[in-house]
């Protein structure tokens, strides 16, 4: 269910955006490159902070240190960008990490609050 989900969203918002992909990929870099350390570090800790609010059984999934916490959400901004550069090569990047997440016992109910939060 959760897997469908994610697939249909992406499949809706890429419906949406063609022909801007260039357009969009030049505004999120630039927003990216525009943060400040203060504003990485706050867009790290909403993202958990509402995801947990979203999922609170989530937190049983994410007992890892505050370090490997902020790396997987820079992970997650590198891949956002990426999607834009490598499209093809991406779905099977995100494919690998769906499947290695459903290995590790993560329910696929997270996904959805994950990717809001």
């Amino acid at each position: 269910v959760a897997w469908s989900w994610l697939w249909e969203n992406v499949e809706r918002m890429l419906k949406a955006m063609m022909g801007k992909p260039k357009v969009q990929e030049k505004a999120l870099e630039r927003f990216i490159l525009s943060l400040t350390e203060d504003s990485v570090n706050y867009l790290r800790r909403e993202l958990y902070k509402r995801f947990f609010a979203l999922a609170p059984a989530g937190q049983d999934f994410f007992k890892q240190s505050t370090t490997r916490l902020y790396w997987i959400a820079d992970k997650v901004v590198e891949l956002t960008i990426e999607m834009y550069r490598e499209p093809k090569k991406m779905v099977n990047i995100l494919s690998a990490i769906g499947l290695r997440h459903v290995g590790y016992g993560v329910l696929t109910e997270f996904f959805a609050p994950y990717v809001t939060g």
